[in-house]
C-alpha cells in the first residue's frame, strides 16, 4: 500500500468511526427509533414470519451460485422479502448519505449508484438481524429466570407462561381458599387447553415484536463500544471499493437469527411429543 492509498485509508477510518458514534451512539440511536412508533410495530413481527423464507432464496441463490445457474442465484438474490422499516430506511438513507459525503471528498467508493443502494439495504437489513437476536437473548433470560428453562423464542416461552397463568388463576379461585388451592394444585397441575398457548403465544408474539422494534436503543451503543459498527461498515465500503455486486454469502447474523428460531421451534415440538 502506498503512503497515499494509507492516507486516504486512515482519513476513511476516522471519517466511519466518527459517522458510526454520531448515528448509533445513545443519542443518535434515540434519534432513529423516534419514529419506529406505529407501523413498525407491525412489519416487525411480519419480517419475524418471513424471515424463514427470506433465508431459504438466500442460501438457495448460493447453491444456485455454486452450480453455475447464474441468472438463477441473480433472480433470487434481487427477491425483496421482508418489509422495509422506518427505521431501516433511516439508517439506509443516513448510510447512502454518508458514502456521497465520503464520494464528495475523494473517499468514495467504486460501486454505481444502483449497486451501492441495494448493498446498503442489505446493510440495514443485518441490523434488523442483530435486533432480532437482542430479542431473543431477552426471551431466553426471561425463560430463566421464571422457569429455569431455555426459551429461544415465542413458541418455547409460550406454554410455561400459559402455564403459570392458568395455575394462578385457578389457586385464585379455588373454594377452599389460595393456601390449599396451592397445595392442590402442585400435586395435580391444571391442564391447558391449546387455545390457551395459542393465545399466549399471540399476545406475547406482540410484546416481543416490541422489544425487536426497538432492541436497537440497547444493540446500537454496545456495537459501537465493541467497534461491531465500524467493522460491518468499513466491510461494506470495502466490498463496494471492489464493485462486488452480487453477495459473496449470507450474513452469519441473518444466520445466527435463524438458528434461534429452528431450535425454538425444535424445543416446542419435543416438549410437545414429550407431554
Amino acid at each position: 500500500m502506498s503512503l497515499e492509498d494509507l492516507i486516504t485509508a486512515t482519513e476513511r477510518n476516522v471519517a466511519v468511526q466518527k459517522f458510526v458514534r454520531a448515528t448509533f451512539g445513545p443519542m443518535g440511536t434515540l434519534r432513529l427509533h423516534h419514529a419506529a412508533f406505529g407501523v413498525d410495530l407491525l412489519r416487525a413481527p411480519t419480517n419475524v414470519v418471513l424471515a424463514p423464507v427470506f433465508l431459504v432464496t438466500r442460501l438457495t441463490a448460493i447453491v444456485a451460485r455454486a452450480l453455475r445457474f447464474d441468472k438463477v442465484a441473480h433472480w433470487l438474490s434481487r427477491r425483496k422479502i421482508l418489509f422495509e422499516t422506518t427505521t431501516s430506511r433511516q439508517v439506509a438513507n443516513a448510510t447512502t448519505a454518508f458514502i456521497a459525503h465520503l464520494n464528495s471528498l475523494g473517499l468514495g467508493v467504486a460501486a454505481p449508484p444502483d449497486v451501492v443502494e441495494r448493498k446498503v439495504a442489505d446493510y440495514a437489513g443485518v441490523r434488523n438481524a442483530v435486533g432480532e437476536i437482542m430479542t431473543t437473548i431477552v426471551v431466553l433470560i426471561v425463560g430463566y429466570m421464571f422457569f429455569r428453562t431455555a426459551t429461544p423464542g415465542v413458541i418455547s416461552l409460550a406454554e410455561p407462561v400459559a402455564q403459570l397463568r392458568a395455575q394462578s388463576t385457578a389457586i385464585e379461585q379455588f373454594p377452599l381458599g389460595q393456601g390449599l388451592g396451592r397445595m392442590y394444585y402442585e400435586v395435580f397441575p391444571t391442564v391447558l387447553a391449546p387455545w390457551q398457548v395459542v393465545t399466549t403465544g399471540v399476545v406475547l408474539l406482540m410484546l416481543t415484536s416490541i422489544v425487536t422494534t426497538f432492541a436497537g436503543v440497547v444493540a446500537d451503543p454496545i456495537q459501537v463500544l465493541t467497534g461491531t459498527h465500524r467493522r460491518r461498515l468499513m466491510n461494506l465500503l470495502r466490498r463496494l471499493d471492489a464493485d462486488q455486486i452480487e453477495s459473496s454469502g449470507l450474513a452469519r447474523e441473518h444466520v445466527a437469527a435463524r438458528l434461534s428460531d429452528f431450535s425454538d421451534m425444535a424445543l416446542g415440538l419435543w416438549r410437545m411429543l414429550r407431554g
